[in-house]
């Protein structure tokens, strides 16, 4: 069953990038976000795993880059978010990442994965695409009928 991931791009005022430390594995840093539950969009998965792993309130703007890692069956969508509280200061969670930062795009921290690296490129490279529409059930429509 293919897998699918959400992250979110969030800079400061200074065009700093927010990326979290995680406390498994490599201790790698990374964008704010993870699997996207059953049920749940994309985008709604980004906004939830900032949420979770920083504390910060988040609405995504645009949507800057769709990854498909074949190897995983992993297909990976990265959003720019924008905070939604005013004055709003990223936190860890303690459990999964240890350390929230705003790092420079050109001076980014390690250890860090190239994919991570080339997520921050496109989404700051101004990659942009529409944010997906959420669509209901479907109905489908006689010859007589319009749409």
């Amino acid at each position: 069953m293919q897998r699918v991931g959400a992250a979110a791009l969030i800079t400061d005022e200074r065009g700093r990038v927010l990326l979290v430390r995680h406390t498994y594995g490599r201790k790698n840093w990374e964008l704010p976000g993870g699997v996207v539950e059953q049920g749940e969009s994309p985008m709604d998965g980004a906004v939830r795993e900032v949420q979770e792993e920083t504390g910060l309130s988040v609405a995504p703007t645009q949507l800057t880059g769709i990854y498909y890692d074949p190897d995983a069956d992993f297909l990976h969508f990265v959003f720019r978010c924008v905070p939604t509280g005013s004055g709003a200061v990223p936190r860890p969670d303690g459990a999964e990442v240890d350390e929230c930062a705003f790092w420079g795009p050109d001076s980014l921290p390690r250890p860090i994965s190239d994919f991570t690296l080339l997520r921050v490129r496109d989404s700051m490279a101004g990659g942009k695409y529409p944010i997906p529409r959420l669509v209901g059930s479907r109905r489908w429509l006689e010859e007589s009928e319009a749409p």
